[in-house]
């Protein structure tokens, strides 16, 4: 079985550092700010749409402008944070239990790769997988490229996220998605029946869904 993570929220506790940059941000454009809540409810993919919500006028500050301003801002600054707890202690369980595991992002390659370098994880990961630019548009060709390439089997691979894109990305590959719920959307907003609160239940979750399958 093939287990993709994603990175930002799922594996990096990026929360309160993208919440902080977005505010700054909205203020340096004279914006008014937004609370966590109210991010937690906008947030999503495209990056682009989610920053519409947040208020930004791509009339008076293009779109690209402002998502080179973002990394300018978060990639430094994402060196000195956490991974989420259990984390890294259930992607080595899964990884002596014969799972293969993908990192798959929506972030600029060359900068997921610095992340997962300074946090001494890249090893985890058979393969890493990530966008040609700074734009976050989506994760769905990419995995869907990856399936067909590796010729997987959709009933054998999972996605782990903390994003109803994620959902989107294992619905398009016909594959079983499990959401975790600290990350960066309210997880009131799916409908979905795999949720996790913890990594430690990760695995149970993962031989649940291997079953029904």
């Amino acid at each position: 079985m093939t287990i993709f993570f994603d990175f930002n929220g799922t594996i990096l506790d990026d929360l309160d550092l993208t919440f902080e940059i977005l505010n700054k941000m909205l203020q340096e454009e004279g914006l008014p700010t937004v609370t966590k809540e109210r991010y937690l409810d906008i947030f999503g993919f495209p990056i682009k749409d989610y920053y519409i919500k947040a208020g930004f006028d791509f009339n008076k500050k293009p779109f690209d402008v402002l998502a080179k301003r973002f990394i300018e801002e978060y990639q430094p600054r994402s060196m000195h944070l956490k991974l989420h707890d259990y984390l890294v202690e259930s992607i080595m369980d899964l990884r002596q239990s014969g799972f293969k595991i993908v990192c798959l992002s929506a972030s600029e390659i060359n900068n997921l790769k610095e992340q997962l370098k300074n946090y001494k994880i890249e090893h985890l990961f058979d393969d890493i997988l990530g966008t040609s630019d700074v734009h976050a548009k989506s994760k769905v060709d990419i995995a869907k490229n990856y399936v067909k390439l590796n010729n997987l089997d959709i009933n054998h691979i999972i996605m782990i996220g903390d994003t109803d894109h994620d959902l989107e990305v294992a619905k398009s590959i016909g594959a079983e998605a499990i959401l975790y719920s600290k990350g960066h959307q309210n997880h009131n907003r799916w409908d979905h029946p795999y949720i996790i609160h913890s990594f430690k239940n990760l695995k149970k979750e993962i031989l649940n869904i291997w079953e029904k399958r």
